[in-house]
């Protein structure tokens, strides 16, 4: 009896997984002609063909850095659809809705436009950047420019979440994916640069009034559990240390972080991390840690 019930649940294991696998998306269209798999919303293929062409150039650069590519599909989704398959509640945010699917926005939305700052209350330098960088061509402005990289951030989380990397910290992961963005965009499409460094340096600059976690030790204890505009800060911080990493060092920390974190599965204490990153990696990337 046992035995039977034993092969009941694994067909029913399997007829849940071959029907989860053979999902057809019937009311999005598909991106033929990528390696990657592609859905999106109709009436958004121009949009979609743009979205999906950079990420499949970043996941072959990626690859050439680290001789791996993860399986993810894309979903290019308007408000509606993204109420039927994104698991983030607001539209506009870039997210896997499981360890393979990535979801992101078609449209221009509020969600991108709030993160507008009035330019009149930051220093005139820097909003000269954030206008310049965040003007769209009908004279609004619009955080899609930046949102729209967050995306191969995105992809690097399928990289080390499917390569089999020990991250050792929450703060590793993030900063991870952070420098193969910035990484891809420098060697890729230096055109964007503005676009991806415009917002955290503003972020940055103006401090940590109003933040209640700022210490790495608060990052790991709060990663799940914290306010969306304090995790923002910690992100931007992340980002402009990954600007200053590539600056220092170029692509090639892509591949030597990726060869010691896959390499060293032992949890390390905050020393031997420290140590770690500046012996096989570079000074820049442990100075995220010891000089936070």
């Amino acid at each position: 009896m046992k035995s039977v019930k034993l092969i009941l649940l694994l067909v029913a294991i399997l007829i849940i997984f071959s029907d989860a696998s053979s999902q057809s998306y019937s009311d999005l269209h598909e991106l033929k002609g990528l390696s990657m798999k592609v859905f999106y919303s109709p009436g958004n293929e121009e949009r979609a063909t743009i979205v999906a062409s950079r990420c499949e150039k970043a996941m072959k650069y990626g690859h050439s850095l680290v001789g791996f590519t993860p399986s993810v599909s894309l979903f290019i989704l308007n408000p509606e659809h993204w109420k039927t398959y994104a698991t983030f509640p607001v539209y506009g945010m870039p997210h896997y809705t499981d360890d393979k699917r990535l979801v992101i926005a078609s449209e221009d939305n509020n969600f991108w436009k709030s993160f507008i700052p009035p330019l009149d209350k930051i220093p005139v330098e820097l909003a000269t950047k954030v206008k310049k960088a965040y003007t769209t061509a009908d004279g609004t402005m619009s955080m899609m420019a930046f949102f729209d990289l967050l995306a191969i951030h995105e992809l690097g989380h399928g990289f080390h979440q499917q390569g089999g990397l020990t991250m050792q910290r929450l703060w590793m992961q993030e900063l991870f994916c952070n420098i193969m963005l910035h990484t891809y965009i420098a060697e890729n499409e230096p055109a964007n640069l503005p676009a991806l460094e415009a917002f955290p340096e503003m972020v940055v600059a103006t401090g940590t009034t109003g933040y209640a976690f700022t210490t790495l030790a608060d990052f790991e204890k709060r990663y799940d559990n914290m306010d969306p505009k304090n995790d923002g800060w910690y992100q931007c911080r992340l980002h402009v240390a990954s600007k200053n990493i590539y600056n220092a060092s170029g692509e090639k920390t892509v591949a030597k972080l990726w060869k010691g974190l896959k390499n060293n599965k032992e949890k390390m204490t905050d020393d031997q991390f420290a140590s770690f990153l500046e012996k096989k990696v570079n000074k820049a990337v442990a100075e995220v840690q010891t000089d936070w």
